[in-house]
């Protein structure tokens, strides 16, 4: 694995975890999309787990250090495994799907609706985890949970879908900057 590389996805988790869906001074959270994209570009089960930790630290130092609520800490909090295993997941199997060679960098639709399916069970996992076992609604039922599928799941699908397709144009144009300049040379 190139650290260098990796670089860029960690930064982005470090800068955008704080707020879920962002706010007038905040990115939306990144992380869907920083494991996807970790899977996609490194087959390496240790930056899975590097990710996790960083996931981890900064939850503490916002929720400790920063005044950022707890809310969302429960015991359903350790469902985020689960959760970002399955865009890690989704990432290595559209790694099947996308050519690297030369300028030539493309990610087919295959590799899209396995995006938006490991998003759609990556919000299912977290979600249903946090509804079932977080103790915040004693009087879940499925009417309830149907709601809040239909109130939260668009901006949570749609963040790490956005990440996941900008990080992929940015990685498609670092990788034809040789061939332009090339060009443009001769």
């Amino acid at each position: 694995m190139n650290y260098k590389t990796a670089l860029p996805l960690v930064a982005l988790m470090g800068a955008t975890r704080m707020h879920h869906f962002g706010d007038a001074f905040s990115l939306p959270d990144a992380s869907l999309a920083v494991f996807f994209l970790a899977g996609l570009f490194f087959n390496s089960r240790a930056f899975f787990g590097a990710l996790l930790l960083e996931a981890s630290l900064l939850d503490y130092v916002a929720i400790s250090h920063l005044g950022v609520s707890d809310f969302c800490v429960s015991p359903a909090y350790a469902f985020l495994i689960p959760t970002y295993f399955a865009m890690w997941f989704g990432g290595r199997l559209s790694a099947n799907f996308k050519s690297m060679q030369g300028s030539e960098f493309t990610l087919s639709i295959p590799a899209m609706a396995t995006l938006f399916v490991a998003t759609s069970s990556a919000y299912l996992i977290s979600n249903g985890s946090f509804y079932w076992l977080s103790g915040k609604f004693p009087q879940a039922d499925f009417a309830q949970y149907a709601e809040r599928v239909s109130h939260y799941y668009a901006p949570y699908a749609g963040y790490a879908v956005m990440y996941a397709v900008v990080g992929f144009a940015v990685v498609r144009v670092v990788k034809s900057l040789p061939d332009l300049m090339a060009r443009k040379t001769a």
